[in-house]
């Protein structure tokens, strides 16, 4: 049976963001996700989070100036200092709100970069964190993102992800497996994930191609949730999907099959 997380950047958004860790628990849910946290003090995250009864499994380190297209520093370099610093401003939330998952994301090289140098800057920064994070039990995680929502972004394919992970070598670093990114860039889902799945720390999911509920769209969804079941992945699956309307009438009309709604 899936266990699904809300992620309360996208979903919920009628309400303001502390407000939607009790929605999401009144919906159903037993787990959230979110992008970043950083913008209120960590107390009234975690108090949000305990207050509501629900899981934080997962959100992404600070991804630098977002309003001009930062993306993250992982696989830029010459930005490890940067990325060293968005490392150590997330580890206060992860351990605040016993948070097991942290997404570093790679970042947008320029499009002259020598991409060796950036997949050498990319192994060397995992490295850091899992080091940094291994003590603490929380894992690190990258993700590969469609070429239409990010472009330039560094990883786009599932393969290119575990192929790193490899490089990095650490028990504590692994993929997200987006499955809405995936039929984007590559389709096979099933392929895709009977040969990953080993490797994968985190799921997510959305509807394809506009990332609404993930009843509408091109991804038999049922069908993805039963594999995952048979190739007894037990992790969460992150909701990371934009509402077409209001979050509950889509919701309900997925979710009720899950206990949502």
């Amino acid at each position: 049976m899936p266990r699904f997380a809300a992620n309360l950047s996208m979903m919920f958004q009628e309400m303001p963001f502390l407000d939607r860790f009790a929605a999401a628990a009144a919906a159903g849910f037993k787990g959230v996700e979110f992008l970043f946290p950083y913008e209120f003090p960590v107390d009234e995250v975690v108090g949000a989070a305990a207050g509501a009864g629900v899981e934080v499994v997962l959100f992404n380190l600070p991804p630098g100036d977002w309003t001009k297209g930062e993306r993250g520093f992982a696989a830029l370099p010459g930005r490890s200092p940067e990325f060293q610093a968005a490392l150590e401003t997330a580890i206060p939330f992860a351990e605040a709100l016993e948070c097991k998952r942290l997404h570093c994301m790679a970042g947008i090289p320029a499009a002259t970069a020598d991409r060796a140098l950036c997949r050498s800057a990319y192994v060397a920064n995992l490295k850091h964190a899992a080091a940094r994070l291994a003590p603490l039990g929380i894992d690190a995680l990258i993700e590969p993102i469609n070429t239409r929502d990010i472009p330039g972004y560094f990883i786009n394919r599932q393969q290119e992800a575990h192929d790193v992970v490899a490089d990095v070598g650490a028990a504590n670093v692994k993929v997200q497996m987006d499955f809405y990114h995936i039929q984007i860039v590559e389709g096979d889902l099933a392929i895709r994930a009977r040969a990953h799945i080993g490797g994968v720390g985190h799921i997510q999911i959305a509807g394809v191609p506009e990332r609404h509920e993930p009843d509408v769209g091109e991804i038999n969804y049922p069908f993805i949730f039963q594999l995952l079941d048979a190739l007894g992945y037990e992790g969460w699956i992150g909701c990371e999907y934009r509402p077409a309307g209001e979050t509950l009438p889509g919701l309900k009309r997925w979710g009720a099959a899950y206990g949502l709604g």
